[in-house]
């Protein structure tokens, strides 16, 4: 009896050393799979995927919305002036980062707005846009993307950015020739500052915006001084742009 009770406690009293060891083991191989479930999900590629996905579903959602339909309808009658111009920055902000072209958002400024207040709307609206595309492209793209940099001319055109940023996209800016939304993710992946990068955007921007901008608000008339002019000044820089890209093009293969 006594034996059996010995036995039997002895057999109790060993009991919690084996459930505490399974217990940690249990919490040894927990904690390794979510390290592992989180080297996965914060890896480049997956970050790179959601980038993908992000930008697929943003497209998708302004092809479905079909903003152009307020050129046609008019802008919703509860908003007007400064309001209604800031609502606007935002969401051409928002449209950019889904690849909308900008030229198609200035001018649809300028005729909602008209020149100065369609003016401010859009440049807010560019350099908000370019900020997100230039975050979502260097937290989510980057690290992905830079190791794939082969070649001369992905090399030369990264390390133009890298190394003279500033001057590099405010000629970007200035010449039109690369995309809007190509530009900004293109930057993001190289070693580029978020303040040259958005004060070159600010200022490149201007000229180019505000000829579509004053296009826009002077489309009713399309015989005026002001449209030509600006139409001119959306003519002249992009040839000029063509021509520098041209240039440019040969003197990195020659490197």
């Amino acid at each position: 009896m006594l034996d059996a009770t010995t036995r039997s406690g002895g057999t109790a009293t060993a009991a919690p050393p084996a459930t505490a060891t399974e217990l940690a083991l249990a919490d040894t191989v927990t904690v390794g799979l979510a390290a592992r479930f989180s080297r996965v999900l914060l890896s480049p590629w997956s970050r790179l995927s959601l980038l993908v996905a992000l930008l697929v579903a943003a497209g998708s959602t302004v092809l479905l919305l079909e903003p152009q339909r307020l050129l046609a309808d008019g802008w919703p009658p509860e908003l007007g002036g400064a309001a209604a111009a800031l609502v606007y920055a935002v969401a051409y902000g928002l449209c950019s980062v889904a690849f909308v072209p900008r030229p198609l958002l200035n001018l649809a400024a300028g005729a909602l707005f008209g020149s100065q207040l369609g003016l401010g709307a859009a440049l807010a609206g560019t350099v908000l846009g370019a900020g997100m595309a230039f975050t979502l492209g260097r937290v989510l793209g980057q690290d992905a993307l830079r190791p794939l940099l082969r070649g001369r001319l992905l090399q030369g055109a990264d390390d133009q950015l890298s190394r003279h940023g500033f001057r590099s996209m405010l000629a970007i800016r200035l010449f039109p020739g690369v995309p809007f939304a190509a530009a900004n993710y293109c930057a993001a992946v190289s070693r580029m500052g978020y303040v040259p990068f958005l004060l070159a955007t600010a200022l490149g921007s201007i000229p180019n915006t505000a000829a579509y901008v004053v296009a826009g608000a002077r489309a009713s008339t399309p015989t005026s001084p002001a449209f030509l002019i600006a139409m001119a000044a959306i003519a002249v820089p992009a040839l000029v742009g063509a021509v520098v890209a041209w240039r440019k093009r040969h003197h990195l293969r020659g490197r």
